[in-house]
């Protein structure tokens, strides 16, 4: 008994030892609390000296993600980064690189020359619109075209963002000269000279208009995107294809020269590649003869020491020629315009694809290629029968690959009247900071609607 009584007085002696200060021991515990605690957090904000051993703690990724102090008066906060998503994934250098030059771009003085006839504008018109003139909302456009039944279907420009300078004007035959006769030749060419000479006038007059209005609002442009009113194009025009010092044009439908359907460079080069009749004795002085418009044009850049190069374009030119098909040796393909391409610039109209897959990996090694060829490897290309006319149906096709919104453009001036058009033009009038050389609307209008 007198043993336990002992200890018993030994055992309370020691709990109350009077030398422990109990207000120590318990502020110790809230800071060993928050040690514990972010040594079990995987939160990065702060370094735990736990930090060498793995987290017993696994947060479930459906598990909210911050975490706060149950204190209101805590000024701490401990906050888990969201797991990986595509939404945050970092952006790549390459896109960071085009998205700069992109800005770049937008912030550069462009110029849009659009030059041909408006047979089929419908289709052709607000594709331009959307991947050009909307891409590239900075630039002004510059229209040069011949007066024709067609010519109404421009009243689509109504919604390019910058309207600069329009020049729609009766075409009269041109006189040859000597120079020209040698130079150029006739073969290939649907109208003969008279036809290179009217294609070299639209497009050396939209340059002229280019300049005019440089020197009316005295500045310069950094850069000219030459295209044709018959091109229709299915994407935008990349920030890559814009190269300093360069004329760049697509691939393929070279002719044996360079592909002329489309380019775009700087100022300098751009002068050059568009001065389509006024280099012709240049050309002459170099004993250059019997050129067709494709082998003129390498000419033009490589007697003036113009480089150049080519890339993939998304578009194509459509056409109402008939072609033999299938295509072989010095044949024209005529790509389906549901073809994902890019297609820079082959012929192409809307049809139900007569030959894809293995049948185009048959007909195209049988082209030469320094002739009216394109790429088609990895299923970018299907071909039409463009043998006869345009299908039964086209215009469903077409609407069922352009989309509802080029559709609907269509279909808008498939039933525009009288009225609509010239309030459309006039509208453009309006727009136009520089020269409006056009009949009058009614004119435009009345000579197209009455023939449609």
């Amino acid at each position: 008994m007198a043993t336990t009584t002992t200890t018993t007085t030994s055992f309370s002696k020691w709990f109350s030892f009077s030398s422990f200060d109990w207000r120590f021991f318990f502020l110790l515990i809230p800071t060993l609390s928050l040690l514990l605690f972010l040594s079990l957090s995987p939160s990065n904000t702060f370094s735990s000296p736990f930090a060498p051993f793995p987290s017993l703690h696994q947060t479930s990724p459906n598990q909210s993600q911050t975490v706060n102090s149950s204190s209101s008066s805590s000024a701490l906060a401990f906050t888990i980064p969201p797991p990986f998503s595509e939404s945050n994934r970092p952006e790549s250098a390459e896109t960071r690189r085009w998205r700069r030059k992109k800005g770049a771009l937008l912030r550069s003085r462009v110029a849009v020359c659009l030059v041909g006839g408006a047979r089929r504008f419908e289709l052709t018109g607000p594709s331009i619109v959307e991947n050009l003139l909307e891409e590239y909302p900075n630039s002004d456009l510059f229209l040069h075209s011949p007066l024709d039944q067609n010519a109404f279907k421009f009243s689509l420009l109504k919604n390019a963002p910058r309207l600069a300078s329009v020049r729609i004007f009766d075409p009269k035959p041109m006189p040859e000269t000597e120079s020209e006769a040698r130079v150029l030749t006739a073969q290939n060419s649907p109208n003969g000279i008279q036809g290179l000479l009217q294609y070299f006038n639209l497009v050396e007059g939209c340059l002229t208009l280019i300049q005019s209005y440089q020197k009316q609002q005295n500045f310069t442009y950094d850069w000219i995107i030459r295209t044709r009113v018959d091109g229709y194009w299915n994407a935008p025009l990349h920030p890559k294809n814009f190269v300093p010092g360069r004329y760049l044009v697509p691939p393929g439908s070279s002719y044996g020269g360079l592909n002329d359907r489309f380019g775009v460079g700087d100022l300098n080069t751009s002068i050059v590649a568009l001065s389509r009749l006024s280099l012709i004795p240049k050309l002459d002085s170099a004993g250059l003869r019997q050129l067709n418009s494709e082998t003129s044009f390498r000419a033009q850049l490589t007697t003036q020491g113009v480089p150049y190069l080519t890339k993939r374009l998304p578009f194509c030119v459509v056409t109402d020629r008939k072609y033999q098909f299938p295509p072989t040796g010095f044949g024209v393909p005529v790509a389906a315009l549901s073809s994902p391409g890019p297609l820079s610039g082959a012929k192409c109209r809307p049809c139900t694809a007569a030959c894809r897959g293995d049948c185009v990996a048959s007909v195209m090694p049988g082209l030469y290629k320094g002739w009216s060829w394109t790429d088609w490897a990895n299923g970018t290309l299907q071909l039409c029968d463009a043998h006869g006319d345009w299908e039964n149906g086209w215009d469903k096709i077409f609407d069922r690959v352009a989309g509802k919104k080029l559709a609907a453009e269509r279909k808008r001036v498939r039933s525009l009247t009288l009225k609509k058009c010239v309030d459309d033009f006039e509208k453009m009038k309006r727009r136009a900071t520089g020269k409006w050389e056009a009949p009058p609307p009614e004119q435009i209008c009345g000579m197209g609607l009455e023939a449609h």
